[in-house]
């Protein structure tokens, strides 16, 4: 009989050492060879052959389970206190089981937490409550778009070394995961929606079937019945414009909205990677900051683009323009020199007092009318957090008045936001402090003149803040002298036109008369 050896370096072992596999080979080859050749070939003796011939378990199936070896120190306490505490608060995290023992039963000491901890999770395996099943779902394309808003202020990003209160709206589709990010300076507004999710759209080039949202009180709710309904119609409107059926997530339930959800995340995280790799937060202004982001959302689009590509031909098309993404208001501008919107006053020219504008509210601005005529463009301002009223000034808009009146600025309630630059404040603090109230108020109103008429605003600054760090007061003479002449003093030049006929002289009598 020919015995065949087991592989070079594979040496024989005992049976009571062989393994699983061993005994599988083993059971393999014995289905054609003898037990001598089928041992040989799974690299163990023969003996071990003809002891596993008599027993064909498995030698995991013979071990005896593994004994505790120490005692149980959660024996006395795990069904009499620990289990009605898991009956009676399903939810209840086991830190805080951990806590609430250790006050009953200080004996048994901190060092039991892990074992509690996988007591209690093996007991909730058996006799837990059932658990809510994630129905994974599968996509088509061009069926589904996504949209919500994500707070940004953990970035902690700054225009100009000023913090910017901001959130971002985010769109996205579902298949083939296209996103669009705006930066949103407001809250969760219709107006930041719609313009949004506009931007998306007309940057993709097509439209999905469905636009679903969570909750959003910019298209679903709001404080009183009449502005609800008024909301749900605007968003049902704009969603019409695009083809889309509107739809959204059950309340609360944030993973139904897990296409969207879940990318918050990575794009916030790659927002913060590449603000680390550019080594500030700091942006020069709006602008600066929006076109980072929209380089960070073109990265992204950019490794999906094939499948972004093959979704496109399956999007609706976009209509021949877009609908409005602002809110219109009728104002009323006050004998104050503005008007209030939302809790913010804003200053217009004073020519205005008296009449009716038609405002048309955006997130970051407001654009103006008198009738169908755009008049100017405002910064939008919003209340501060605790609802107190802020204000949107301009002294370009009052200066003339205020020039009638210097000692209004004294006690002006929106006196802080009327100086255009810090240089300004710390101007009229200093002049507060070493002279009179009045001659302060009448150099400070003098100062903003200057500005104005001048058109030297920053400039103008930058010489105030060399003469504060100097410890030196304005000199109004001196600024007025540095800053061009005035205009009141501008000489009259009168220029004097010789008579044509002089210029005939310069050609010829025989020229002029064949030019005849």
């Amino acid at each position: 009989m020919q015995v065949v050896l087991p592989p070079r370096g594979i040496t024989r072992v005992p049976g009571r050492h062989i393994t699983d596999h061993q005994m599988r080979l083993y059971m393999k080859y014995r289905q054609t060879d003898s037990p001598p050749v089928a041992a040989a070939k799974a690299s163990f003796s023969t003996s071990t052959a003809y002891r596993i011939e008599k027993d064909r378990r498995l030698p995991s199936q013979k071990k005896a389970p593994r004994g505790r070896r120490r005692p149980d120190p959660l024996a006395r306490v795990f069904e009499t206190d620990i289990v009605p505490m898991l009956k009676a608060a399903p939810g209840v995290r086991p830190v805080t089981i951990f806590e609430e023992l250790l006050r009953r039963h200080p004996e048994l000491g901190a060092g039991i937490r892990r074992t509690l901890e996988r007591r209690i999770r093996a007991w909730r395996a058996i006799h837990g409550e059932e658990q809510e099943v994630i129905f994974r779902q599968t996509h088509e394309p061009g069926q589904r778009g996504l949209s919500d808003f994500t707070d940004m202020g953990e970035l902690g990003v700054t225009i100009a070394g000023v913090p910017l209160d901001h959130r971002l709206y985010h769109f996205r589709l579902a298949y083939s995961g296209f996103e669009h990010a705006h930066v949103v300076l407001g809250g969760e507004s219709f107006v930041a929606l719609a313009e949004g999710l506009q931007n998306a759209l007309w940057s993709l080039g097509g439209a999905p079937r469905e636009h679903r949202t969570d909750s959003l009180s910019a298209a679903f709710c709001n404080l009183d019945r009449d502005a609800k309904d008024d909301l749900t119609r605007r968003y049902e409107d704009l969603c019409a414009h695009y083809g889309m059926r509107p739809s959204r997530n059950n309340r609360g339930i944030a993973h139904e909205n897990g296409a969207i959800e879940s990318s918050h995340g990575h794009l916030k995280r790659a927002i913060g990677d590449a603000l680390l790799l550019r080594g500030t937060a700091d942006f020069d202004d709006l602008a600066a900051y929006r076109g980072f982001i929209d380089e960070i959302a073109s990265r992204r689009n950019a490794r999906n683009a094939k499948r972004i590509d093959s979704e496109r031909s399956a999007l609706q098309d976009l209509p021949d323009r877009r609908t409005s993404d602002y809110e219109e208001v009728i104002v009323h501008v006050t004998s104050s020199g503005g008007f209030t919107l939302r809790k913010v006053f804003y200053t217009v020219p004073s020519r205005l007092i008296g009449h009716r504008l038609r405002v048309r509210l955006y997130d970051d601005h407001l654009d103006v009318f008198v009738g169908g005529t755009h008049l100017l463009t405002l910064p939008r301002g919003r209340p501060h957090p605790n609802g107190k009223h802020d204000q949107v000034v301009d002294y370009r808009h009052v200066i003339h008045s205020l020039r009638r009146k210097p000692m209004a600025l004294l006690n002006l309630v929106y006196r802080d936001q009327l100086f255009p630059r810090e240089a300004y404040r710390r101007a009229f603090d200093v002049l507060r402090k070493r002279l009179p109230d009045k001659k302060a108020c009448r150099i400070m109103v003098d100062l903003l003149a200057l500005a104005h008429e001048r058109g030297c605003e920053a400039e103008l600054a930058n010489q105030l803040t060399a003469d504060l760090n100097d410890g030196r007061l304005p000199d109004l003479n001196r600024l007025r002298t540095h800053f061009a002449p005035d205009p009141a003093q501008v000489p009259n030049v009168v220029v004097r036109l010789a008579p044509l006929a002089t210029y005939e002289c310069l050609i010829g009598t025989a020229e002029i008369g064949g030019a005849a």
